[in-house]
């Protein structure tokens, strides 16, 4: 084995690319009301018509006009930390958004500061094609994800993965969830930037430090949090099930 493991309270097997664990994995990440956005940015969401928002989304605190989302393509309510935003739908809301920005970074940093991993540098950056347990997992590189990744698990259960670098999902490719995984235990850390590519569809809450760029009519269900900016085309996100 290349990889080097590092085990905690999970018995962890990796086995000809996969990972199997036993185990609840770690806490979840509290997200507070950044939780109540679906995206969140700092700087702004740009939008190649036509994208589908199930949840709300909200830009602080840059000015509303930076949030380029359109009323028929959101299913939630748009917030602005000025007047600016997407009209008529747009609610001028600076305090709460505010708080919402503090509360993302606070998750980023919770995330990101998690110690003892379950495993470090899983497959030395590329998870492609792997089945992966519940647990916390670190890299000091990139991930790359080139091929259908699966996170198996129970309803209850939480990944987080710390991530140092850049998060790159391939055209095409998905990230599944088993055995009653869900999507809002599933924590992506990720220092660098993240790109999903073309038709791919992702799983979990991205919590970015730089940009998260959403390729064409590719699908997230989970969140969007971004502490620069958001890009969409033609894409479908939707907030996780509760």
């Amino acid at each position: 084995m290349t990889n080097r493991l590092m085990l905690s309270t999970a018995f962890l097997l990796v086995v000809c690319g996969s990972a199997l664990a036993a185990g609840p994995g770690p806490a979840p990440v509290n997200l507070r009301s950044a939780g109540d956005f679906v995206i969140l940015t700092k700087s702004g969401i740009t939008d190649v018509p036509t994208s589908a928002v199930t949840g709300d989304v909200g830009t602080s605190p840059i000015t509303g006009a930076a949030d380029l989302l359109t009323c028929t393509e959101v299913k939630g309510i748009i917030y602005s930390a000025n007047a600016a935003g997407p009209r008529p739908c747009s609610i001028k809301d600076p305090t709460r958004l505010t708080t919402a920005v503090l509360d993302m970074q606070t998750a980023y940093t919770d995330a990101a500061g998690r110690s003892n991993p379950d495993v470090t540098d899983l497959g030395r950056g590329n998870i492609g094609g792997m089945t992966i347990a519940p647990g916390l997992y670190k890299w000091g590189t990139g991930v790359n994800i080139p091929t259908d990744v699966t996170l198996s698990g129970s309803s209850n259960q939480v990944w987080i993965f710390q991530i140092a670098g850049n998060l790159l999902e391939g055209n095409g490719v998905s990230v599944h969830l088993t055995g009653g995984a869900l999507a809002k235990n599933v924590f992506w850390q990720v220092a660098g930037l993240t790109m999903l590519g073309t038709t791919s569809h992702f799983e979990g809450i991205l919590l970015s430090k730089t940009l998260i760029a959403v390729q064409t009519h590719a699908s997230v269900n989970g969140r969007l949090l971004s502490q620069t900016a958001v890009t969409l085309q033609m894409n479908t996100v939707k907030q996780p099930a509760q």
